[in-house]
């Protein structure tokens, strides 16, 4: 047996995540509870989340953390911790959005090794309410029942069993024993679903793969909305200059463990940028306009400014590793990541209601329209600029910009009503498609900022 009361200490917490009444934070303080040290035996240790009280008054752990190892986790390692938070739900027969478990069930004693000590127990959740993981005690002493809380099972979602952490091969105890850790299941859009950093058990050395309940927390990702821009009138023969935005459209607010910040670890960046704010701002962009002061009808022909640059897509997703428009990380990813998660952003900021082929297929190249006789016609595009940028209002990984064909506005002078003959403007064949931006190469490190150069979103 190993006891330590080694913590650190962080600068401030962050903003709890709301779901409903429930509170999400996260620690990386552990008070380690048992160490498996048999000669014979792969090493391992479980820890207990031990947030500050001064810090996070009112956290509890969902459950302990098994390693693989005999090393110090403090400072480290990073999980999540829950606080009963105000009443939000319209639906007051819901309760508590956190519960202490009825009893605990011994699931594991290493009875048998040499030395033996350690037993695994699993929470018992009144009815309405599950357990997120297991909980270690010293010989057979049941853990307290504020060890650990158990969560109201609408604030959860179910998840799978992820990579093997321990077995106990070799410890000689009297029933074989593995602990397992939890992986989220993909996300929605709008959400995240992310793993409490709690293990799971199954009583040989086989992957769990009945009788085990697992689950993840989750997260809708907070949008805030702003007014859009102005579509410019005409007034006249002279098209208007579109209003500059004072403000981003929307902002999706994302939480560390959702954004790569390299350069900065993943405690630090819970410590100084707990979360990132992904702003897209929309403006109109004149694409062209004409004054038909003869007596007849007159065609014109624009062609439309190259908006998208998939160089600067993949760059932006290479240093924030964030994806638009779909779920990150990949499934199959093997970047090991302080917190598992799956992250989704909205079909509307991310302008797929209906369909992501906005962001794979080239625009339209040309748009044509009959302007009547005596009228003035002006052709404007709705464009999205993204940006990313951290909590100090730095920016980071590099901006990159949408729009799409049916993103087009048409506006005319005199009012339509008052000329004759006008045709709908329709949209003529497709302009050769640009080539491709050779791949951007492989770097160790991606420099600061600063020293990214200039990129625009003209093709060669």
């Amino acid at each position: 047996m190993n006891n330590e009361n080694t913590q650190t200490t962080a600068d401030r917490p962050m903003q709890s995540i709301t779901v409903d009444n429930l509170l999400i934070n996260f620690t990386t303080e552990f008070q380690r509870v048992w160490t498996c040290n048999s000669s014979t035996a792969k090493p391992c240790a479980f820890w207990r989340p031990t947030p500050a009280p001064d810090l996070l008054p009112g956290y509890f752990p969902l459950g302990d953390v098994a390693i693989s190892g005999d090393g110090n986790i403090n400072g480290g390692r990073i999980v999540a911790v829950v606080c009963e938070g105000p009443a939000a739900s319209a639906d007051a027969q819901r309760g508590k959005a956190l519960s202490p478990p009825e009893d605990f069930e011994q699931v594991w004693s290493d009875t048998g090794s040499n030395p033996a000590g350690g037993t695994l127990w699993l929470p018992l959740a009144q009815e309405g309410y599950v357990a997120l993981g297991l909980v270690c005690s010293i010989n057979d002493e049941k853990p307290s029942l504020n060890a650990v809380r158990c969560v109201r099972e609408d604030l959860v979602t179910a998840a799978s069993v992820g990579a093997l952490i321990w077995d106990d091969q070799g410890s000689r105890a009297n029933q074989g024993f593995s602990v397992w850790s939890v992986d989220p299941p993909l996300a929605e859009a709008g959400e995240i679903n992310f793993a409490p950093g709690t293990f799971v058990s199954s009583n040989n050395h086989d992957r769990p793969v009945t009788d085990v309940e697992v689950y993840s927390l989750r997260m809708q990702i907070p949008v805030e909305i702003n007014p859009g821009p102005e579509l410019p009138i005409l007034s006249g023969f002279a098209a208007p200059e579109a209003h500059e935005p004072t403000q981003p459209t929307q902002v999706a607010k994302l939480p560390w463990f959702a954004v790569e910040d390299h350069g900065q670890p993943p405690a630090q960046r819970l410590r100084e940028s707990p979360y990132y704010y992904l702003q897209r701002t929309d403006r109109y962009v004149l694409i062209g306009s004409s004054h038909n002061q003869g007596d007849k009808n007159s065609l014109v022909t624009w062609t439309l400014r190259r908006v998208k640059s998939r160089r600067d897509m993949r760059l932006f997703t290479r240093i924030s590793a964030v994806q638009i428009p779909n779920a990150w990380p990949l499934p199959g990813s093997d970047v090991e990541r302080p917190i598992k998660f799956s992250a989704k952003l909205s079909e509307e900021f991310t302008h797929t209601q209906t369909s992501i082929s906005g962001w794979t297929t080239p625009d339209i190249g040309a748009v044509a329209a009959n302007v009547a006789k005596n009228t003035m016609m002006a052709l404007y595009q709705l464009q999205s600029n993204y940006d990313l940028w951290r909590e100090n209002r730095t920016e980071t990984a590099i901006n990159f910009m949408y729009s799409d064909s049916k993103s087009l506005c048409w506006l005319q002078y005199p009012p339509e009503d008052a000329t004759e003959g006008l045709a709908t403007p329709t949209p003529v064949a497709e302009l050769p498609q640009l080539p491709e931006l050779p791949e951007v190469p492989e770097v160790p490190e991606v420099p600061e900022l600063s020293e990214v150069p200039d990129i625009t979103n003209t093709a060669p």
